[in-house]
């Protein structure tokens, strides 16, 4: 285990942390309660047995060991466990992306990859600041005359924390905004990864967005993981949606449905503007590093509930290529 780390984001893993695992159709009694124990060793704080129980279920039911590995690397990074290691939370997580490549916990896998990453390095940056901020600090103490420079020096590494907070004043701001009036249209550009809210031809605010795994072209069938193209209307929402909230779109059209006829297929459907999987909210605006939903547009857990407030029902969706 690596030595207690000096900054950690608990937003970040507070929210994945308590997660609670769903056990699979397919598992045996065995290794339900297995997993079972796993997870009340955890919720006890006992987080050494915790790893072992998913470690023994590796070993003993492989095909339930992409689950496994993937909790031992919640496990391995979770702030309240003070034998964390980051480094062996990394590898759990590219072991599920390198040896089940097929596995429901691979994207997953690749958002705390890259999410561990981040935050390690800008832990890294704020830690140095704070160790600079103190060398100034004693600068001060052991040198009067050269005070007012020193602390100028502070204050502007002060400030760049500062600046997050001035950040989250700014959004608040446009949500502000977003509540003078409704939109009357949504305009989605899949190039761009950009969704616009429009009202009366003037543009409200834009969103950068995900789209489906498979972008490129409008979509077919059922199951091609591709988002639409065309035009349709929100004609409903769903607020306890597993992707925090979500507005239905009128997914397929007539022009679906016909091209659906022609390739003799199903055009599927489902197809929502949503936010971030349940559990998953920590990512933020990270997530749209990657193409991850099955054909929908997904935005952030605060963004959807910004959009939701301002899109009635029968809003015009425009989908461009």
């Amino acid at each position: 285990m690596r030595k207690k780390q000096n900054r950690i984001h608990p937003s970040f893993f507070f929210a994945c942390i308590i997660m609670t695992p769903v056990l699979l159709c397919g598992c045996s009694h065995q290794v339900k309660s297995t997993f079972m124990e796993a997870n009340d060793l955890f919720a006890r704080g006992n987080y050494n047995a915790s790893l072992s129980k998913y470690e023994e279920i590796t070993k003993k039911h492989p095909t339930e060991a992409d689950r496994a590995l993937f909790e031992m690397g919640i496990i391995y990074a979770y702030s309240g466990n003070e034998q964390k290691d980051y480094q062996k939370s990394l590898e759990c997580f590219r072991k599920v992306i390198k040896e089940y490549p097929g596995s429901g916990y691979r994207k997953d896998s690749e958002v705390m990859l890259f999410t561990i990453s981040t935050i390690t390095f800008k832990d890294m940056t704020i830690t140095a600041q704070q160790r600079q901020i103190e060398t100034l600090r004693e600068e001060i103490t052991n040198k009067r005359n050269e005070t007012v420079t020193l602390q100028k020096k502070i204050e502007a590494l002060e400030q760049d924390v500062k600046s997050k907070e001035n950040e989250i004043v700014s959004l608040q701001k446009e949500v502000f905004a977003l509540q003078r009036g409704p939109a009357d249209k949504i305009l989605i550009e899949k190039k761009a990864r950009r969704l616009t809210l429009i009202a009366k031809g003037k543009v409200l605010k834009t969103y950068k967005i995900a789209l489906g795994g498979n972008p490129n072209g409008p979509k077919e069938r059922q199951g091609d993981n591709k988002t639409p193209e065309g035009t349709y209307i929100i004609d409903s929402r769903n607020r306890n949606s597993g992707y925090h909230l979500s507005l239905h779109i009128s997914y397929p059209n007539e022009k679906d449905k016909k091209r659906a006829k022609e390739l003799g297929v199903s055009p599927g459907g489902d197809i929502m503007i949503h936010g971030i999987k349940n559990g998953l909210s920590w990512v933020g605006d990270l997530h749209t590093n990657v193409d991850w939903t099955k054909g929908c547009i997904a935005v952030t857990d605060q963004e959807i509930e910004e959009i939701e407030k301002v899109v009635p029902n029968g809003t015009l969706v425009e989908i461009r290529p």
